[in-house]
């Protein structure tokens, strides 16, 4: 079985947290402890093995946190035989868990710690074969982010985009996440 992957290049660990006056996400609290207990060159890493302990096909498939900020987050997957299809390109469903992963990652870090994210749909419009490696790139805007944080409940759209190693973009994709009051606390 495959777990989370080898610790990716150096990357820096980004400065956006959370409004002090919200009670931060469990995903932005261990991003604190991170912050103040491991080496800039391994944040990423150390990250990314968190992520995955907590979405287990992530770890599986071994998708990466490359850069993230409160309104930004980059992930990765490599083309490993384990994750290819028929035709030796990324799976559609590891194209699909890259796309959740990054909005999820986002809305996950942004949602209070009294709140639980919760994929509402998934829009996957696959239009060209994929090369190589991917990566996904999603956005949140402050507004979006202050929506987030404020709301008891709701959902947003968040567009993601996905590239292959030529910059095509393969699958064209956007998630609907809501974020609902969490009667579980979960600790990290």
């Amino acid at each position: 079985r495959r777990r989370c992957p080898p610790p990716p290049p150096p990357l820096p660990l980004p400065s956006l947290l959370p409004s002090q006056s919200v009670m931060t996400s469990v995903f932005a609290q261990a991003v604190q402890r991170v912050a103040a207990t491991v080496q800039p060159a391994q944040q990423s890493a150390a990250l990314t093995k968190i992520f995955c302990s907590a979405v287990k096909f992530a770890g599986t498939a071994n998708v990466e946190i490359q850069t993230w900020t409160s309104l930004k987050a980059e992930m990765s997957i490599a083309n490993a035989p384990h994750v290819q299809n028929h035709v030796g390109g990324v799976h559609a469903c590891a194209m699909a868990l890259l796309g959740e992963s990054v909005t999820g990652l986002l809305i996950g870090y942004n949602a209070p710690a009294t709140h639980l994210p919760l994929l509402k749909s998934m829009r996957m419009d696959y239009v060209k074969r994929a090369t190589g490696d991917l990566k996904a790139v999603a956005t949140l805007t402050e507004e979006q982010v202050k929506m987030i944080q404020s709301t008891p409940k709701g959902e947003i759209v968040v567009p993601v985009r996905i590239t292959d190693q030529t910059g095509i973009e393969p699958v064209k994709a956007e998630m609907t996440w809501a974020w609902v009051p969490n009667k579980v606390q979960a600790k990290v």
